[in-house]
């Protein structure tokens, strides 16, 4: 009963917050918070069920080979960033979480063997730290999916592309896919009898010979969209700044309705919680991304989330390894 009662209310605050907009990001965590509830859930009522008990027991047993395999996947999937994309801090992500996963679980092993309380204390509450950072990462890396193959999709008055860097004057492969992303959906708007406009936005860094917004407007007119059709935003810098200059050009001319932003699958949640930030009325879509890239980047944007509530996470931090040095004196 109590396990029942503690699923719903979590369960209740998704279903009321998803309804009220679904850019929030505490709808993610109550998600995961109902995830969680509902395992306990189950969990207790397979005790006297082997039909439910044995799928539970397989699906922790995965859950767990997961987890140890995890550091090395991240590790693998750090080479080829480094070997595909470069040196960058943004690519360097996946390995330099596989390190900090295959370190902690090093010093976890190690730590709750030792006779000094300080050292298991810190091996305990690394762990808890480890567990809520991997508790809100899995949490916002399933509502993405869902925001990301839910909502409106047609029926918009504008279509915001948003920038990404080019090589010299070329839109790569990253940027082409959300431009052919915008590109579908600018037909099938016309073909449904309306007129939108597609907004490419981006400034110009000091590696481009041209703005993105003039790289990705020529990319457009050359795949026969109207330049009546085409507006150029190109003072933004920032995911923010895309969005609101966007919605300033559309509104300049008049189009105040549905509003759609286009960007990569990993970028699309944190577009959206930016936009309800700023109070902006917009569905953001997706567009394809190389399968290697894909780590980085969701780490990227899942670093980009926590830095937006820096006090709230490194005060729950720091009571979790408060917390582990706790139990460890008090046993």
């Amino acid at each position: 009963m109590l396990a029942g009662l503690l699923f719903l209310i979590p369960a209740t605050f998704f279903f009321v917050g998803v309804l009220r907009d679904r850019r929030r990001l505490s709808n993610a965590v109550w998600l995961g918070i109902a995830l969680v509830m509902l395992l306990l859930l189950l969990a207790e009522a397979g005790r006297d069920n082997p039909l439910l008990s044995l799928p539970l027991v397989l699906a922790f047993m995965l859950a767990v080979l997961g987890l140890l395999l995890l550091p090395l996947a991240l590790l693998a999937n750090g080479m080829v960033m480094l070997r595909r994309e470069g040196r960058s801090l943004g690519n360097l992500l996946s390995l330099l979480a596989g390190l900090a996963l295959l370190g902690e679980m090093v010093y976890f092993g190690w730590g709750i063997t030792q006779p000094n309380d300080w050292i298991r204390g810190s091996a305990f509450g690394l762990f808890l730290v480890s567990a809520y950072i991997a508790f809100l990462f899995v949490s916002l890396l399933l509502y993405s999916v869902i925001y990301g193959r839910t909502g409106r999709r047609h029926g918009f008055d504008g279509i915001v592309v948003l920038g990404a860097g080019l090589i010299g004057d070329r839109v790569p492969r990253l940027l082409a896919n959300r431009l052919d992303r915008g590109l579908r959906l600018y037909h099938r708007e016309r073909e449904a009898g309306r007129s939108p406009v597609i907004v490419v936005s981006g400034g110009q860094g000091s590696d481009e010979q041209v703005s993105e917004a003039f790289a990705m407007s020529r990319y457009l007119l050359e795949r026969g969209v109207p330049e009546d059709d085409v507006v150029l935003e190109d003072q933004a810098t920032t995911t923010e700044e895309n969005l609101r200059y966007s919605k300033a050009l559309l509104a300049e001319r008049g189009l105040n309705g549905r509003v759609v932003a286009v960007t990569n699958n990993y970028h699309v949640f944190r577009t959206a919680v930016l936009s309800h930030k700023q109070g902006l009325r917009l569905q953001v879509i997706g567009a394809p991304t190389a399968w290697y890239f894909v780590p980085s980047a969701f780490l990227r944007e899942f670093v980009a989330l926590l830095l937006r509530n820096p006090v709230v996470h490194g005060l729950a931090c720091a009571l979790l390894m408060a917390g582990g040095l706790a139990l460890t004196q008090i046993g």
